[in-house]
């Protein structure tokens, strides 16, 4: 979508700028079609889901592999039920085990297993390549810098003005 094209007025996108719908049109494009190669990608060549390696990722940050399915699901960013769901499923698959916290009886502990070790290890090298491949190999080193500030600072309003408290996250 190029500057001068205008939206149709009926279009719920035609109240932004043409330079603001240029700009979330390109990350719109970007996200939903970078997920689809990442889901494809981890499907064809470790088994898994990118929902599965998001969860998976998550737990490693971490020390021991454990949190609780609350946290769990304000890190990645899921609504409670749906991180539930997805956590009784891998550990059905023996990627995690599940159970109650020594700290609040209410709730629910989700550890990556040995399994989940495992298929991580074995998922992320090809996985890398191709966010490498498709991410950064299109970005100098200007770029870089100066996306990735773009990107946290959009990080942090999301955070201020959205409804998920914010997750602890670790250096």
């Amino acid at each position: 979508m190029s500057d001068n094209h205008r939206l149709p007025p009926e279009s719920p996108y035609a109240f932004l700028s043409p330079a603001e719908a240029r700009a979330w049109f390109a990350y719109m494009r970007l996200q939903l079609r970078l997920r689809y190669e990442m889901n494809r990608q981890l499907r064809a060549d470790s088994g898994i889901s990118l929902a599965d390696y998001d969860v998976l990722v998550a737990l490693t940050s971490e020390p021991d592999g454990r949190m609780q399915i609350s946290a769990l699901a304000t890190r990645i960013g899921w609504e409670r039920s749906r991180t539930s769901h997805h956590v009784k499923r891998l550990e059905t698959r023996g990627m995690l085990t599940l159970t109650r916290s020594a700290h609040d009886k209410r709730a629910v502990d989700v550890t990556l297993s040995a399994q989940g070790w495992q298929k991580l290890r074995e998922a992320s090298p090809q996985h890398i390549e191709l966010v490498r491949s498709m991410f950064f190999d299109g970005l100098g080193s200007d770029a870089l810098e100066n996306l990735t500030s773009a990107l946290e600072d959009i990080y942090e309003t999301v955070i201020e003005r959205g409804t998920l408290p914010r997750p602890v996250d670790h250096p």
